[in-house]
């Protein structure tokens, strides 16, 4: 099959170029999910340790929900359920042409409802999982800490902030990384509700030019090569992180 695919026809550079605007797609979708589903983990795994009901019960009911859901029913219930609850001529108006004013001369152009979609769906969904991880990380954290911050007169939300989180953080590092490679695998999904992601753009790449071989091949090296650096960088990070700590 290999030597098919280097001795039969090549993607012409359209279709490339189709394939690479889908692959930068899917990175951006996964760097702002991973960024949004981290600060959102945080404060999930912090409601689900509080000793408050209020806090710690709708923590866990929200977590076995997104949990126990298919991604793809989420992903279709944000982009065909959740307009009917919109207010008439909000649709328009998010699938009209906007710019983001951001400072200076930097701007950024709206994005499809395709993306806003998929980036609320995966958001929400891969919070939950984050979140177990981070709590996971919060119960690895000796008590004594927590004790001894309390003691000095710290809250504890600063607690939480500034001794338990960024150690809680350090503990799981390595499943935080495989939950950020879940996520970039996550958004081939997003072509089930038309967002023109990697998947999205080889399928359309093989509807057009018959080459499947050729565009899933293209596709697969993408993801391959995605995950690849992410995990290099990853373990590149721990590997630091340890010689850092053998000095002191």
């Amino acid at each position: 099959m290999m030597s098919h695919f280097l001795a039969g026809p090549w993607l012409a550079p359209k279709y490339m170029l189709w394939m690479w605007q889908g692959f930068l797609v899917t990175l951006w979708l996964t760097a702002l999910v991973a960024l949004l589903a981290t600060l959102l983990g945080a404060v999930l795994a912090s409601a689900r340790t509080s000793r408050s009901p209020f806090l710690s019960v709708p923590a866990t009911l929200y977590t076995s929900l997104f949990r126990n859901t298919p991604l793809l029913v989420q992903l279709l219930f944000w982009y065909f359920g959740v307009p009917s609850l919109f207010p008439e001529g909000a649709m328009d108006w998010l699938n009209g042409d906007h710019v983001l004013h951001l400072f200076g001369p930097l701007a950024l152009p709206w994005p499809s409802y395709e993306f806003l979609s998929a980036l609320c769906g995966l958001v929400f969904y891969s919070t939950a999982y984050i979140g177990e991880e981070i709590r996971s990380g919060l119960r690895g954290v000796p008590a004594g800490q927590a004790l001894a911050a309390a003691a000095i007169g710290m809250t504890r939300g600063q607690v939480l902030r500034h001794i338990v989180l960024p150690q809680a953080i350090r503990l799981i590092l390595p499943s935080l990384l495989g939950q950020y490679m879940n996520i970039l695998k996550n958004t081939s999904l997003t072509m089930g509700i038309g967002l023109a992601e990697l998947s999205y753009a080889s399928r359309q790449v093989e509807s057009e030019t018959f080459l499947a071989f050729q565009a899933f091949g293209v596709a697969t090296l993408l993801y391959i090569g995605a995950i690849a650096l992410m995990e290099t960088a990853g373990h590149r990070h721990l590997r630091a992180r340890r010689l850092r700590q053998g000095r002191h």
